[in-house]
């Protein structure tokens, strides 16, 4: 049995990990997954127990669960009780604008948690760390620019980004200095089940489903053109569990989600999904440092012979909403708090 540890696993893409760990994946009855999961604001919703995986008792149980802050030395004795084989960290600070009010906590857990984490996993002999990234360590590109490559020269823009450049770079140094194998991951804007509703589409679905104006930032010079790059989550997912099988330890890899669209097209196919008008858009201004756009090219990762299951965007927007107006129940207590 491969005993995988997952931290921030009751977080949107951690909880999504899991549940494809424990019911999609080729080696799905052979994995045993602890999850180390702090239980933030982010964590809150009781994703797991909503997608029915609860943890079990005794040695073999396939599921696992510590509440743990991955700063805490706690970690180092979790880490010797189950001895993990192969180490997914997820857990982070990752909403840019909590981060220009106050960039401390994303300090702590982005850049001393994941120390902790890769002494814990040298100590121990795991046989893989995966740190999973963002594209936004690449900074913000203009309308033309050629997608970023792995080997770009990164040029982050927000204490968020700067916390994740900063744990990637200490991540591949434990690979060169100590020959922990080590694989960084770099994924686009991720969209799915589960996630906050204080992030982008989340916030608008849920807005919309009130009867509430969406807030699209906008400005004369700018109005709503920023451009991301929407990565279905299970894709996400997929493409990391191949890379712990297929990728080279001390290698990037991208995951592109192959979707570049303007923020303001995005919320017109929501307006359109919920047949409402402009008229429920409201203009704020741009946050501070707000990129333009980002994009990836994911070439390398497809020469390791993944393909995406999902590229129909418009489609899964609307499955999203469909999810959101169905899961009230989840999303709202959180919207609330």
């Amino acid at each position: 049995m491969s005993r995988i540890l997952v931290t921030g696993g009751s977080g949107f893409i951690g909880s999504n990990f899991i549940n494809y760990l424990l019911r999609d994946t080729e080696f799905k009855k052979r994995n045993q997954v602890m999850n180390l999961d702090k239980l933030t604001y982010a964590g809150q919703g009781r994703n797991l127990e909503r997608m029915h995986i609860k943890p079990g008792t005794g040695k073999q149980s396939r599921y696992k669960f510590n509440q743990v802050d991955i700063c805490s030395p706690e970690v180092f004795g979790i880490f010797e009780d189950y001895r993990p084989q192969v180490v997914f960290n997820f857990a982070a600070e990752t909403h840019v604008d909590r981060c220009i009010g106050d960039s401390s906590s994303f300090v702590e857990t982005n850049v001393r948690g994941t120390r902790n984490l890769l002494e814990a996993s040298l100590k121990n002999n795991v046989s893989l760390f995966l740190q999973v990234s963002t594209d936004e360590v690449y900074g913000s590109l203009d309308e033309f620019s050629p997608s970023s490559k792995e080997g770009d020269v990164l040029n982050p823009r927000s204490p968020y980004s700067a916390t994740k450049a900063a744990a990637e770079h200490l991540a591949r140094s434990y690979f060169y200095t100590h020959g922990l194998p080590v694989i960084v991951t770099r994924s686009a804007n991720n969209y799915g089940p589960f996630q906050f509703p204080e992030k982008f589409l989340p916030l608008f679905i849920t807005h919309l489903i009130d009867g509430k104006k969406v807030p699209l930032m906008w400005s004369p010079e700018n109005p709503g053109l920023n451009v991301r790059d929407w990565l279905d989550v299970k894709d996400n997912c997929r493409a990391i569990w191949h890379l712990s099988q297929k990728g080279k330890p001390g290698e990037i890899y991208n995951i592109a989600g192959r979707n570049e669209r303007t923020n303001t097209d995005v919320t017109k196919a929501l307006l359109d999904i919920f047949e409402v008008g402009e008229e429920m858009v409201q203009r704020v201004d741009h946050r501070k440092g707000h990129d333009f756009r980002y994009s990836i090219d994911d070439s390398k990762l497809r020469g390791l012979g993944f393909e995406h299951a999902s590229l129909d965007f418009e489609n899964g927007l609307r499955n999203l909403v469909k999810w959101y107006r169905e899961n009230e129940g989840w999303w709202r207590p959180l919207k609330n708090g």
